[in-house]
């Protein structure tokens, strides 16, 4: 199978494992709900760590990968730099402010969980949360143009997902690989 053309590669790098720790510490604490639009913003247009295409696959990756899409890029991202201290300090800088912030929060929601100000504000971090996924998906779509499938196909996958899932209720362990299979085939064959 030939090769591919090479990416451009994103125009700069974390300067230290700090840096990844400090980084993905405040990426963290900025994230209520859902941190893919904040992620995107810090490391592709702020930080420029990667590139837009770079981004979309690392995410894509992420998503098949046990366990949170975003603790699962922080691993990639610190890994490609710094190999496994990088990866190891990216993951710390995910999870230990937050850990402590969200013990703290639980012990505070357990002393007013059935107030219904608090489940009235659920209800509203959800929504924010849902739109802020559909934001960063609408703002990342330009990126499909450079995949070997193509926007068509692109959205027509993610239109069956979105049906499997949502509407007739499949589980996404099903789902996933079924659809990953039959889109890499078809990459596959694309790219021959």
């Amino acid at each position: 199978m030939p090769e591919s053309a090479p990416k451009a590669p994103a125009s700069h790098q974390p300067s230290s494992r700090w840096d990844l720790f400090v980084s993905f510490t405040l990426l963290a604490l900025q994230g209520f709900g859902g941190v893919l639009a904040v992620v995107q913003r810090e490391l592709v247009e702020k930080k420029r760590w990667l590139t837009p295409e770079e981004f979309v696959e690392e995410w894509a990756v992420a998503q098949v990968m046990p366990g949170p899409n975003v603790v699962n890029i922080s691993l990639m991202i610190g890994g490609r730099y710094f190999g496994l201290s990088g990866a190891l300090a990216a993951l710390a800088g995910m999870l230990a402010v937050p850990l402590v912030i969200v013990l703290l929060l639980a012990g505070v929601y357990a002393q007013f969980a059935d107030h219904p100000g608090v489940a009235g504000a659920l209800r509203g971090m959800g929504a924010a949360a849902a739109g802020l996924i559909i934001a960063t998906g609408l703002k990342l779509a330009p990126a499909l143009k450079k995949n070997v499938l193509g926007v068509s196909v692109c959205i027509g996958f993610s239109a069956i997902a979105f049906i499997a899932i949502a509407l007739l209720r499949w589980p996404l362990v099903y789902v996933l690989p079924g659809l990953g299979t039959v889109a890499f085939l078809l990459a596959r064959r694309r790219l021959a």
